[in-house]
């Protein structure tokens, strides 16, 4: 927020006119030290700061010269202090290194439980149904391979191309883009994003239209809070006359939706967010064509949310037929489609289908991010809303954040801009099928009565154990199913045991489902990945 110059936290201690000189180092003030004795306070003070951790082993003390500034004392009684902690062997003065800290007093031990709590087991993620934390606490169990889905190859971040992207915003950029921006994100980065699109998804778009979000996650919380209140009404935070004084009738209500559909099965991790935001999500079925949209009727719900290009975690494209029924319910119900799509840009053996926003913009609500193509940790994604509710959407992120950091912005907009966003792309795509060829052999060889299904495209595969499916096989598909009646959360609480982490399919369905696994193999390289899927088939054989 911004702060006025009378703000009294941005008045120094020790100014002019104020009660007492001080330091904002350890905000000590001399006012508290008795006449006389400034040099034995002052050592009282730092030794205390030493032994209670304020001064850690390794910090380094003001210069002479500065503290006795700021407390307004002379440097003699600052030299005095710091030459008594010397004596002491707390301190050491270590030239233009300054006066750093090098011992502090042996501390009473705690006093240790009589039972210490154990440990929890490394299965933990799979003794019980997934709550909130699960994800973290998969994420830091201990494994040797990790076939996650949804996890890039982080080792492959062009470091070299960011940091030259990032020093070039630094050197050219005014400094009034350091300042508060457009909640909607920095204008470079929409028109970037925008032109994006409209190259790889076939989205025609206006970069006032786009905003730049904290990744898929804050794209879902956003877009559930839009929902839940009034989606019609009139903005009047947009007026200058407090809402209070606004007439009831120039605020027509509506109630807000209070579901979102959502594919099943489909991602946990979404379901999740959009619970966390008071939403139900009601299940719709998905077959070898996607979701079902007569099912979809049936259920009542006004808005849903699928994954069209690359569906999670099954992998089933959205086919033409289903394309067609799913902008009719849409344009009929005055529904909504939130269209999550998450890897797209994914596919080895045929072109990305074009994204459902470049046919019915009026009814889909389109989340993309560079999660999956550069690193989660980026947390930059973008969101273009149907243009009726473009302005709850900017009010919703203004008053969520004010925005995103803008240095990421800048960077990936150069990114983009230039070009080398389309050549990491290309390389992935060879690398990834490269990597994805390998699982699928290795169930082949490991896991012969698996069936593996999807398209060849994204960062995962999912695998089940089962004698027939409405969904669609790969080539490593067999007739001859055993395991059909095993745990998939067993299997993966074993193979984490054994050292690989995988997601049971289990974890992404709401109605009864075959068991299976869902595997990712974007993070690691083909011997391990072959390795990984040969435990995953010792411990089946045992289980």
């Amino acid at each position: 927020m911004n702060r006025t110059p009378d703000d009294p936290a941005d008045r120094s201690i020790g100014a002019p006119g104020s009660a007492s000189p001080g330091a904002d180092f350890l905000q000590l003030n001399i006012g508290d030290a008795p006449t006389g004795g400034r040099s034995d306070w002052l050592v009282r003070q730092l030794r205390l700061a030493i032994s209670d951790g304020r001064l850690p082993v390794g910090s380094k003390l003001p210069a002479t010269r500065v503290l006795a500034a700021d407390l307004r004392v002379s440097r003699g009684v600052v030299t005095e202090a710091y030459q008594r902690l010397t004596e002491d062997g707390q301190v050491v003065g270590r030239g233009r290194a300054g006066t750093i800290v090098v011992a502090a007093p042996l501390a009473a031990p705690a006093p240790v439980p009589a039972d210490p709590p154990p440990p929890p087991p490394p299965t933990a993620p799979f003794l019980a149904p997934p709550g909130p934390d699960v994800f973290d606490a998969l994420r830091t169990a201990p494994a040797r391979i990790d076939l996650s889905p949804g996890v890039p190859d982080l080792a492959a971040f062009p470091r070299a191309a960011w940091l030259r992207a990032e020093r070039a915003v630094l050197r050219d950029a005014p400094a009034s883009d350091l300042g508060y921006g457009d909640p909607r994100g920095a204008p470079a980065l929409r028109r970037a994003v925008v032109n994006w699109l409209a190259r790889n998804r076939g989205i025609r778009a206006d970069p006032d239209e786009v905003l730049i979000v904290a990744g898929t996650a804050q794209a879902l919380g956003l877009i559930a809070q839009v929902l839940q209140r009034d989606v019609l009404r009139r903005d009047v935070l947009r007026r200058d006359v407090p809402q209070r004084d606004v007439p009831q009738r120039d605020v027509p209500q509506r109630d807000g939706i209070s579901a979102i559909a959502v594919e099943d099965p489909g991602s946990l991790g979404a379901r999740q967010h959009l619970r966390y935001w008071g939403l139900a999500t009601p299940p719709v079925p998905v077959d070898d064509q996607g979701i079902r949209v007569d099912a979809l009727r049936a259920s009542g719900a006004r808005a849903v949310m699928l994954t069209p290009a690359h569906q999670f975690p099954t992998g089933v494209v959205l086919g033409g037929r289903r394309r067609r029924e799913l902008l009719h319910w849409a344009a009929t119900e005055d529904g909504l489609i939130i269209e999550d799509d998450y890897d797209a840009e994914h596919r080895y053996d045929r072109p990305p289908v074009p994204a459902l926003r470049a046919l019915l913009a009026e009814h889909v609500c389109y989340a993309g991010s560079v999660s999956k193509l550069l690193a989660p940790a980026l947390r930059v994604g973008w969101l273009l809303p149907p243009p009726r509710f473009l302005d709850a959407f900017v009010n919703a992120k203004r008053f969520a954040d004010l925005g995103n950091a803008a240095l990421p912005q800048y960077v990936l907009a150069g990114l983009m801009e230039s070009g080398e966003l389309e050549r990491r792309l290309r390389l992935l795509r060879t690398r990834h099928r490269r990597r994805r060829d390998a699982m699928i052999a290795a169930i082949r060889t490991h896991l012969p009565g698996a069936v593996v299904h999807g398209a060849a495209a994204g960062l995962h595969l999912t695998l089940t154990f089962e004698g027939s499916t409405d969904m669609p096989r790969t080539d490593a598909s067999s007739a001859d199913v055993p395991h059909a009646n095993i745990s998939d959360t067993d299997l993966a609480a074993a193979a984490l045991a054994a050292g690989v982490k995988v997601h049971p399919l289990s974890w992404h369905t709401q109605r009864p489902h075959p068991p299976g696994l869902v595997l990712g193999y974007a993070s690691s390289p083909p011997a391990a990945i072959t390795e990984g899927v040969s435990v995953v088939g010792e411990v089946l054989r045992r289980l």
